[in-house]
C-alpha cells in the first residue's frame, strides 16, 4: 500500500484519537531492478506535460503564433533554466560551505537542494532568451506562462509532500503530520503552498481574460508568490544548516519580500504604462 496512516491504534489502516496522521507514504511509485520510479519524478513530469497543453491554449486564445514545435521548445528552455538556477541559489544562498567541501555534490541535485526563487529566475531569464530568438514580446509570453507555472507549482508541493521533505514546524494541530525520520508532529506545509499555489491560479485564471496592460498578470504572479510563501514560511522548518537570518526571518522569508515588493512595484509600473 502506497499511503497509510497508522498510530498505536490503528483501525483498518487509519487512526485517529488525536486526528494526527503518521504518514508512511512508500515514494516509489514501481522498482524495476534497480531502477526506481518515483511519485515525485511521476507527478513533475506530469507538470510539464500540462505546462505544455496549457500554454499552446492560451497562446492560441490569444492568438500568438506560437508552433508546437516552438512551445516544446520554450518549455525545454524553461526545464533548464528552471533545474540550473533552483541548483545554483540553493548552493550560494543556502548551503555554500559545504558545497565549497564537496563541490562534485553540486551536480547532484537528487540528493536534494533546490530554491523555488532561483527556479523563478532562471525560468524568467529562459523566457527572455526564447523571446529574444523569436521576436516575441516577454510580456506577451510572460503573461501566459504564469497561470500555468501556479498550477505546475501547486503540483510539486503535493509531490514534495508524497517525498516527504520540505515539511512544517512542530505543532499540535489536529491536521499534524508524522513525517518519517522527523521529530514530533509537524505542520503539512507543503500542503499549505499547494493550496497558495491554487489560489494563485484561481485568481489569474479570473484575470485572464480582462482587459489589462501588458505584463500585469506576470507581476500579479510575481507578488501573490512572494506575498504569500512569506507568511506559509511561517510554518515551514526553514533550512537546518541556516535557521532564521535575522528579526526571526528565514532565507526563503528574505527572498520573499524582494519578489513582493518588485511585483509590486512593476504593478504600478505596468499600469501607469
Amino acid at each position: 500500500m502506497f499511503f497509510a496512516l497508522k498510530s498505536a491504534n490503528v483501525i483498518n489502516g487509519f487512526i485517529n484519537p488525536n486526528n494526527m496522521f503518521y504518514s508512511q507514504i512508500n515514494p516509489v511509485l514501481a522498482q524495476l531492478g534497480s531502477f526506481e520510479i518515483r511519485f515525485y519524478g511521476v507527478v513533475y513530469a506530469l507538470s510539464f506535460i500540462l505546462l505544455y497543453f496549457f500554454i499552446l491554449y492560451l497562446a492560441k486564445q490569444r492568438k500568438l503564433r506560437l508552433s508546437k514545435e516552438k512551445v516544446s521548445d520554450l518549455v525545454i528552455y524553461i526545464i533548464i533554466g528552471l533545474v540550473v538556477f533552483a541548483r545554483i541559489f540553493y548552493v550560494v544562498f543556502y548551503n555554500l560551505q559545504y558545497y565549497l567541501k564537496y563541490p562534485l555534490e553540486i551536480l547532484m541535485p537528487w540528493h536534494g537542494g533546490m530554491s523555488f526563487h532561483g527556479g523563478l529566475a532562471g525560468a524568467v531569464l529562459a523566457v527572455l532568451l526564447f523571446c529574444r530568438k523569436n521576436k516575441i514580446g516577454f510580456y506577451d509570453l510572460a503573461d501566459i506562462i504564469s497561470i500555468p507555472a501556479a498550477a505546475f507549482l501547486m503540483l510539486g508541493r503535493i509531490a514534495n509532500f508524497l517525498n516527504g521533505e520540505l515539511y512544517g514546524r512542530i505543532t499540535s494541530v489536529p491536521w499534524a503530520v508524522k513525517f518519517p525520520g522527523t521529530e514530533g508532529f509537524r505542520h503539512p506545509s507543503q500542503i499549505y503552498e499547494s493550496f497558495k499555489n491554487l489560489f494563485i491560479f484561481s485568481v489569474l485564471w479570473f484575470i485572464k481574460d480582462k482587459k489589462l496592460p501588458k505584463g500585469f498578470i506576470f507581476w500579479t504572479f510575481v507578488a501573490l508568490s512572494g506575498f504569500l510563501r512569506f507568511f506559509v514560511e511561517f510554518f515551514r522548518m526553514p533550512d537546518s544548516q541556516l535557521g532564521f537570518i535575522f528579526w526571526n526571518l528565514s532565507m526563503g522569508q528574505l527572498f520573499s519580500i524582494i519578489l513582493f515588493v518588485a511585483g509590486i512595484a512593476m504593478l504600478f509600473a505596468v499600469s501607469r504604462k
